[in-house]
């Protein structure tokens, strides 16, 4: 059974269209019109493994922050969908990401409740390019909403503002990955003593 979300997301500020293989090979078409974030989105889908296509036309005359907020929101929304029932799948994943001086570890639990626990360096470059660095928090809050996935991003040092952003994207994928793969052990059993997740 495939597992392929689809969503479409239209507001008076965007037009976002997003679409997820779970089971893909990291193949990426992506276009959101700010540069860096379509790097990240890239990072995502090439390191989780995951087909991913994001095409978004945004208000970007005013800035980017529409843009990027509604593409986290129609992300979530699609890993939830691709995901359907959760049968079968690891539930929990973590990884831990190096990007030179910089170090990221994230823990995922697709627990259908939605929590972020997010941390950075203080004193971040406020901008790489037109990526306002503010939003990767806000990335991360829009995409648990809508995916209902408990996520804990912690980057406990780091000087360089690209490599700090950077290196979440790629511990997150791969935390994504390990997290929703089928675990042989488990076909046909929810991981959940509640019966639900």
């Amino acid at each position: 059974m495939s597992r392929i979300g689809r969503v479409e997301r239209t507001t008076k500020e965007t037009s976002v269209l997003v679409e997820i293989d779970l089971d893909g090979t990291g193949k990426t078409d992506i276009s959101t019109g700010v540069g860096f974030y379509d790097h990240m989105l890239d990072q995502l889908g090439r390191h989780g493994l995951f087909d991913l296509t994001v095409k978004t036309d945004g208000d970007l005359h005013i800035d980017t922050h529409h843009t990027i907020e509604d593409t986290a929101l129609a992300l979530g929304a699609a890993f939830k969908q691709a995901l359907g029932d959760k049968v079968g799948i690891y539930r929990f994943g973590n990884c831990t990401v190096p990007l030179d001086e910089s170090l990221a570890q994230v823990t995922v639990d697709l627990s259908g409740r939605p929590y972020l626990v997010h941390t950075e360096p203080e004193g971040m470059a406020p901008m790489i390019g037109s990526y306002d660095t503010t939003m990767t928090r806000h990335i991360l809050e829009s995409f648990v909403a809508q995916a209902q996935i408990a996520l804990h991003v912690h980057v406990p040092y780091g000087r360089n503002a690209h490599h700090i952003v950077e290196c979440q994207f790629k511990a997150l994928a791969r935390a994504l990955r390990y997290a929703a793969e089928r675990d042989p052990r488990a076909a046909g059993i929810l991981p959940s003593t509640k019966g639900a997740l």
